[in-house]
Protein backbone atom coordinates (compact mmCIF):
# COMPACT_ATOMS: atom_id res chain seq x y z
CA UNK A 1 0.00 0.00 0.00
CA UNK A 2 1.08 3.50 -0.73
CA UNK A 3 1.28 6.02 1.72
CA UNK A 4 0.68 9.80 1.22
CA UNK A 5 4.22 10.80 1.72
CA UNK A 6 5.69 8.50 -1.48
CA UNK A 7 2.39 9.91 -2.96
CA UNK A 8 4.10 13.83 -2.77
CA UNK A 9 6.95 11.99 -3.21
CA UNK A 10 6.57 11.16 -6.43
CA UNK A 11 4.38 14.18 -7.20
CA UNK A 12 7.80 16.23 -7.17
CA UNK A 13 8.68 14.29 -9.95
CA UNK A 14 5.82 16.06 -12.09
CA UNK A 15 7.78 19.41 -13.95
CA UNK A 16 5.59 22.20 -14.99
CA UNK A 17 5.04 22.46 -18.68
CA UNK A 18 5.61 26.42 -18.83
CA UNK A 19 8.81 26.59 -16.34
CA UNK A 20 9.67 23.18 -16.69
CA UNK A 21 12.69 23.64 -13.84
CA UNK A 22 10.12 23.64 -11.25
CA UNK A 23 7.56 20.95 -10.08
CA UNK A 24 4.18 21.03 -9.40
CA UNK A 25 4.99 20.53 -5.68
CA UNK A 26 7.24 23.71 -5.99
CA UNK A 27 4.73 26.44 -6.90
CA UNK A 28 2.20 24.93 -4.59
CA UNK A 29 -0.45 23.67 -6.95
CA UNK A 30 -0.74 20.63 -5.17
CA UNK A 31 -3.04 21.20 -2.21
CA UNK A 32 -3.81 17.75 -0.96
CA UNK A 33 -3.21 14.11 -1.07
CA UNK A 34 -5.66 11.80 0.55
CA UNK A 35 -5.84 8.53 1.17
CA UNK A 36 -9.09 7.01 1.54
CA UNK A 37 -9.37 3.79 3.96
CA UNK A 38 -10.84 2.11 0.89
CA UNK A 39 -7.45 2.81 -0.97
CA UNK A 40 -8.63 5.70 -3.14
CA UNK A 41 -6.32 8.18 -3.84
CA UNK A 42 -7.63 11.63 -3.94
CA UNK A 43 -5.34 14.30 -5.16
CA UNK A 44 -6.02 18.06 -5.01
CA UNK A 45 -4.88 20.45 -7.30
CA UNK A 46 -5.91 24.36 -7.83
CA UNK A 47 -4.50 26.21 -10.81
CA UNK A 48 -2.32 29.64 -10.21
CA UNK A 49 -4.80 31.50 -12.23
CA UNK A 50 -8.60 30.48 -13.53
CA UNK A 51 -8.58 29.73 -16.65
CA UNK A 52 -4.64 28.42 -16.92
CA UNK A 53 -4.12 26.47 -20.39
CA UNK A 54 -1.43 24.02 -18.58
CA UNK A 55 -4.13 22.34 -15.93
CA UNK A 56 -5.18 20.14 -18.36
CA UNK A 57 -1.59 18.84 -19.20
CA UNK A 58 -0.47 19.01 -15.33
CA UNK A 59 -4.02 16.43 -14.89
CA UNK A 60 -2.75 14.04 -17.33
CA UNK A 61 1.24 14.21 -16.23
CA UNK A 62 -0.26 13.28 -12.89
CA UNK A 63 -2.07 10.23 -14.15
CA UNK A 64 1.08 9.14 -15.76
CA UNK A 65 3.30 9.49 -13.06
CA UNK A 66 1.13 7.37 -11.12
CA UNK A 67 0.32 4.91 -13.60
CA UNK A 68 4.45 4.39 -14.01
CA UNK A 69 4.41 4.01 -10.47
CA UNK A 70 1.82 1.17 -10.21
CA UNK A 71 -0.57 3.71 -8.74
CA UNK A 72 -3.90 3.77 -9.97
CA UNK A 73 -6.50 5.05 -10.15
CA UNK A 74 -5.95 8.49 -8.70
CA UNK A 75 -8.92 10.85 -8.70
CA UNK A 76 -7.95 14.34 -9.62
CA UNK A 77 -9.97 17.28 -8.12
CA UNK A 78 -9.59 20.81 -8.88
CA UNK A 79 -10.43 23.48 -6.31
CA UNK A 80 -10.29 27.02 -6.82
CA UNK A 81 -11.04 28.45 -3.65
CA UNK A 82 -9.20 29.69 -2.09
CA UNK A 83 -7.28 31.02 -4.95
CA UNK A 84 -3.52 30.10 -5.71
CA UNK A 85 -1.12 32.67 -4.49
CA UNK A 86 2.86 32.72 -4.75
CA UNK A 87 3.40 32.38 -0.92
CA UNK A 88 2.15 28.77 -1.70
CA UNK A 89 5.75 28.54 -3.22
CA UNK A 90 8.70 26.79 -2.04
CA UNK A 91 11.42 28.14 -1.08
CA UNK A 92 13.32 25.43 -3.30
CA UNK A 93 11.05 26.79 -6.02
CA UNK A 94 11.97 30.00 -6.10
CA UNK A 95 15.68 29.20 -5.39
CA UNK A 96 14.99 26.98 -8.54
CA UNK A 97 13.46 29.46 -10.15
CA UNK A 98 16.47 32.76 -9.63
CA UNK A 99 19.10 29.50 -10.83
CA UNK A 100 17.20 29.24 -14.10
CA UNK A 101 17.25 33.05 -15.21
CA UNK A 102 13.30 33.82 -13.93
CA UNK A 103 13.11 36.14 -10.86
CA UNK A 104 11.22 34.86 -8.10
CA UNK A 105 8.49 36.54 -6.83
CA UNK A 106 9.05 39.31 -4.60
CA UNK A 107 6.97 39.85 -1.42
CA UNK A 108 4.38 42.29 -2.38
CA UNK A 109 1.95 42.47 -5.36
CA UNK A 110 2.64 44.76 -8.41
CA UNK A 111 0.37 47.34 -6.95
CA UNK A 112 2.76 50.25 -8.69
CA UNK A 113 -0.53 51.61 -10.64
CA UNK A 114 -2.18 52.50 -7.34
CA UNK A 115 0.45 54.14 -5.31
CA UNK A 116 2.66 55.32 -8.12
CA UNK A 117 5.84 52.56 -6.55
CA UNK A 118 7.13 49.84 -8.93
CA UNK A 119 8.08 46.69 -7.02
CA UNK A 120 11.96 46.39 -6.84
CA UNK A 121 12.87 42.88 -8.71
CA UNK A 122 16.43 41.94 -8.56
CA UNK A 123 18.20 40.73 -11.28
CA UNK A 124 18.23 36.80 -11.29
CA UNK A 125 22.20 36.76 -12.96
CA UNK A 126 24.23 39.07 -10.89
CA UNK A 127 21.19 40.69 -8.08
CA UNK A 128 21.40 43.70 -8.75
CA UNK A 129 17.83 45.61 -7.78
CA UNK A 130 18.33 48.53 -10.70
CA UNK A 131 16.24 46.69 -12.96
CA UNK A 132 13.19 48.18 -15.05
CA UNK A 133 10.06 46.26 -15.96
CA UNK A 134 9.58 46.24 -20.43
CA UNK A 135 6.60 44.36 -20.49
CA UNK A 136 3.57 43.85 -17.79
CA UNK A 137 3.52 40.25 -19.78
CA UNK A 138 6.53 37.52 -20.37
CA UNK A 139 6.12 34.66 -21.97
CA UNK A 140 3.04 33.12 -19.90
CA UNK A 141 0.84 35.61 -18.71
CA UNK A 142 2.38 34.57 -14.91
CA UNK A 143 5.60 36.15 -16.15
CA UNK A 144 6.52 40.30 -17.14
CA UNK A 145 9.81 41.03 -18.70
CA UNK A 146 12.31 43.26 -17.16
CA UNK A 147 15.98 44.42 -18.04
CA UNK A 148 18.92 44.69 -15.54
CA UNK A 149 20.50 48.13 -15.80
CA UNK A 150 23.92 46.85 -14.39
CA UNK A 151 24.40 43.64 -16.72
CA UNK A 152 21.97 44.62 -19.42
CA UNK A 153 20.54 40.83 -19.21
CA UNK A 154 16.54 40.68 -19.83
CA UNK A 155 15.08 38.17 -17.38
CA UNK A 156 11.85 36.68 -16.75
CA UNK A 157 10.11 37.64 -13.20
CA UNK A 158 7.41 35.44 -11.54
CA UNK A 159 4.79 37.54 -10.83
CA UNK A 160 3.58 37.63 -7.17
CA UNK A 161 0.11 37.01 -6.78
CA UNK A 162 -1.60 37.48 -3.41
Amino acid sequence: MVTEKQLWELLENVSDPEVPVLTIVDLGIVRKVEISPKGQIEITITPTYSGCPAMNYIEKSIHQCMEENSIAPVLIKTELSPAWTTDWMSENGRKKLKEYGIAPPVDEPDKHVLFGRKPTVPCPRCNSEHTKMLSQFGSTSCKALFQCQECQEPFEYFKCLK
